[in-house]
This record gives structure tokens, sequence and C-alpha cells, in this order.
């Protein structure tokens, strides 16, 4: 490769390797998990089934005997998780936050409790604010793929909305993560003000359900309606 200075060449054998690693990691199993009925309508791939998943314990063992890739996948993956109970989900979605610099305070729902009792909680939005959403979750065991976040927006029966937001990958950590999605501008006016049924699903590449939950929103003319 003429040209190439030895930094140039070393960038590109660890984008090379960056690249193989993802590769494996991509080849996942499917899991159990049920998706609202409108993202199987929206997004099924008839037929798919993704390949066995390699655990990440499996990905730090590959190429035992190639001291530099090691080191590069132990700076890439990091260390190997603790053994954690075997009855801990791998992906925990914590909680889902309103965030706007208009409002009173962060509207906040807990993820980590009874999601029935969520239900039938109304979180109010005032019109035409500026708003971001903030998900806060844990990976616990595996490395996990192409994380979004779903909401079906609801009103008088009909589907409204659908939004979409790209989480992204993430590896095991004892750390909670934080996503934050861009800004956004709540719908004004009188039509628009009244009260959605809102479903939520946090998924992955592999369509798993990592957790689902419905709640309610009402935009207002303030924040104290």
């Amino acid at each position: 490769m003429l040209g190439l200075d030895a930094c140039e060449l070393g960038a590109q054998l660890l984008e090379l390797l960056r690249l193989a690693l993802c590769a494996r990691v991509l080849m996942t199993d499917k899991e159990a998990g049920q998706l609202p009925q409108d993202e199987v309508l929206d997004e099924a791939v008839l037929g798919y089934r993704a390949p066995r998943q390699k655990s990440l314990r499996e990905l730090q063992e590959l190429d035992s005997d190639n001291e530099s890739l090691i080191k590069y996948k132990q700076a890439l993956l990091g260390p190997l998780p603790p053994v954690s109970d075997p009855s801990v989900p791998n992906v925990q979605v914590m909680r889902l936050t309103l965030m706007s610099e208009q409002a009173p305070a962060p509207i906040t729902m807990d993820l980590s409790g009874d999601l029935v009792m969520l239900k039938n909680q109304v979180f109010v939005l005032k019109e035409g604010v500026d708003y971001r959403v903030k998900i806060t979750f844990k990976v616990n065991k595996e490395i996990v793929c192409g994380l979004k976040c779903l909401h079906y927006t609801y009103r008088k029966g009909l589907r409204v909305d659908k939004a979409v937001y790209m989480v992204g990958s993430y590896g095991p950590s004892t750390q909670e993560y934080e996503f934050v999605t861009p800004v956004e501008e709540a719908p004004q006016g009188v039509l628009a003000r009244g009260t959605y049924a809102v479903s939520s699903c946090f998924t992955d590449d592999d369509r798993v359900a990592h957790l689902s939950w419905e709640w309610s929103l009402r935009i207002c003319k303030d924040w104290q309606d």
C-alpha cells in the first residue's frame, strides 16, 4: 500500500478490526418478545431469522493467540461484567423524561415499577413548547445492538403519530445510560388540545421487546390545566 505511513496503516487496521467485531456482534438470535401490533405491520420482514448470538465472553475469547487484537478488544468492549442474577434482564428501561426549559420541572415516568398504574396516569404538556425526551436505561449482561424507542400516539382510537428514536448499540455497564432526543415542538391550537393515548416500546435490531408500556399525554393551554 504505497503512500501510507505507519500511523495511517495502523488506523486502517483498527477500523477493519472494529468492523469485524461489529459484524460478529450483529450475528444474534431472535429472542422471545412481542412488539406492538403496529410495529409488526409496519416493519415485519417475512421469513427472517437472525443467526446465533455470540456472548461478550465469546467475543473476548476469539483470536486468543493475537495479542494486538486482544488489547484492542479490551479497549473496545471493556472488561467482562460481573456474574449477575440470571433473572435480571439484559436491558432494563428505568425512566422516560419529558424535558422542557419552559416547564416548572421535568416530567418523569418511572418505568421500573408497576406499568399498569402508569397507564392510568396523565402527563400534561403545554401546547407549543419545545421539549426533548430523555430515556434512561441499563445494559446488564451482553452487548445489545440497534436499540430504539418507538411511540405510537392515538386519539379517539385512531393513530395520529409514530415516533422512532434511534438510541444505538451499548455494552454492559454498572452505570445507567442516558439518551436524549433532538428538540421537538408540542402541537398547539384548539384542535390539538386534548388527551392522547401513547403505546411505547423499547426494542432493538433483533426485534426483542425489552419493555412495552402505555400512558396518556394531555396537551393543554398551560401546565396547570
